[in-house]
């Protein structure tokens, strides 16, 4: 994975704030900009055009969801952008809303869990990369919600586990690596996904993230 990625932060309170910066830069990430508005946060990923741009979901000026609008207004107009959110709640709306028609590109995560310089970290480096990273307990909500005919249904236990894990970004190696198997039976598993959920090689877009968007019920 890449080490010289560029981040603006958004966030706030001052304290996380500087917190999430020298997590980042001790990283080896670049911190062009933070801020504490959403207005600002909007500006400064316009201007530098950054690979990350990190932000809570509460954000002034209103105090409500800037934060998360600005991320989808910023995923909107500048698609070469990731965008991470972090929120203090657990809500599966949320999450749908950021993620949109397009899960490339795209983090999701608690609050409570990015005290974790490695997990926040990690996420950054897989949204810069062009993949996921969605909370594990937000794809369980996501998942657990009731739908009839869900496409889901012809899986077996384990390709869900396997998608369950591509959804949150790891990729066939890390997850073969935490389920305990070969890279090449993960790889079974994921031809078996794509196969099962009518994603063929002629299918449009990328298959992997056709499949976390059908997996979370876009």
């Amino acid at each position: 994975m890449r080490t010289d990625i560029t981040v603006v932060v958004g966030e706030d309170q001052a304290l996380v704030r500087e917190g999430i910066v020298r997590m980042l830069e001790r990283a080896g990430c670049t911190v062009l900009a933070a801020v504490g508005t959403a207005t600002e946060l909007v500006h400064e990923a316009r201007r530098h055009k950054p690979d990350v741009v990190i932000t809570d979901i509460r954000m002034p000026p209103q105090f409500d969801e800037a934060g998360l609008r600005a991320a989808i207004e910023i995923r909107a107009s500048e698609p070469g952008i990731g965008v991470i959110v972090l929120s203090q709640f657990l809500d599966d709306t949320y999450a749908i809303d950021l993620v949109g028609d397009r899960a490339e590109g795209v983090g999701y995560l608690l609050k409570e869990k990015v005290a974790s310089p490695e997990l926040l970290v990690d996420a950054v480096r897989r949204v810069a990369d062009g993949g996921s990273a969605l909370d594990p307990d937000v794809i369980a909500r996501l998942v657990g919600r009731k739908r009839v005919d869900s496409p889901l249904d012809g899986l077996t236990q384990r390709e869900r586990e396997v998608l369950a894990l591509m959804a949150e970004g790891h990729s066939n190696s890390g997850i073969a690596a935490r389920l305990v198997v070969t890279v090449p039976a993960v790889e079974r598993h994921v031809t078996g996904i794509f196969s099962k959920l009518g994603l063929t090689d002629a299918a449009s877009g990328h298959r992997r993230v056709l499949a976390v968007l059908r997996y979370l019920g876009q």
